[in-house]
C-alpha cells in the first residue's frame, strides 16, 4: 500500500493525540493532555482563525507520523516564515522516506503562501534527525531554546 500524506481533518484529532504523546515521550518532554486538549487542538487547527497546520502520513488508515507547522514572523528579516513545530514518525517506519514526504508537504505549503524559509529545532541528542535535516540541505543555527512557565 502506498503511503499517503494529507492534511489532517477534525475527524483525525482523536487518532493524532496518542502519536503526539508518543512524540513527547520520545523527546522526554512535558505533555499535559487534559480534558480540553483535543478541543484546543481542533480549534487551533480548524477554528475560525486556524493557527496550526497538521499533516498526516498514513499507510492505509494507520497513522505513521505527522507534521505540525505555524506561521511566524521574524523581526530580523521583517518577513513571515513557516515554523515546523513537530515532525514525528513511528520508530518502526523511520528511514523509508516518509519524513521527507512530510517535509515536502510543508515546503509546498510554504511556497504556495509565498514564504521563503522554514525553521525548526530538534534535541541535540537526536543525531539521526540532525543527519536527516542536513540531507535536506537545512543548516543548523547555534542557539538554545528556552521555556518559561507563566
Amino acid at each position: 500500500m502506498a503511503i499517503v500524506i494529507r492534511p489532517a481533518t477534525p475527524a483525525d484529532i482523536q487518532v493524532l493525540i496518542p502519536l503526539i504523546a508518543e512524540h513527547a515521550a520520545y523527546e522526554a518532554d512535558h505533555f499535559s493532555q487534559n480534558t480540553e486538549f483535543a478541543e484546543r487542538l481542533e480549534e487551533a487547527a480548524f477554528g475560525a482563525q486556524p493557527r496550526v497546520q497538521l499533516w498526516l502520513a498514513l499507510d492505509a488508515e494507520y497513522l505513521l507520523g505527522y507534521a505540525a507547522t505555524t506561521r511566524e514572523f521574524s523581526t530580523w528579516s521583517a518577513a513571515e516564515y513557516l515554523h515546523l513545530d513537530c515532525l514525528y514518525l513511528r520508530e518502526t517506519r523511520r528511514g523509508e522516506g516518509i519524513g521527507r514526504q512530510l517535509i515536502n508537504a510543508t515546503v509546498d505549503y510554504a511556497r504556495q503562501r509565498g514564504l521563503k524559509e522554514m525553521q525548526w529545532q530538534t534535541p541535540e541528542w537526536n543525531h539521526r534527525a540532525i543527519e536527516f535535516y542536513r540531507s535536506l540541505g537545512a543548516q543548523a543555527l547555534e542557539k538554545q531554546r528556552f521555556y518559561l512557565e507563566v
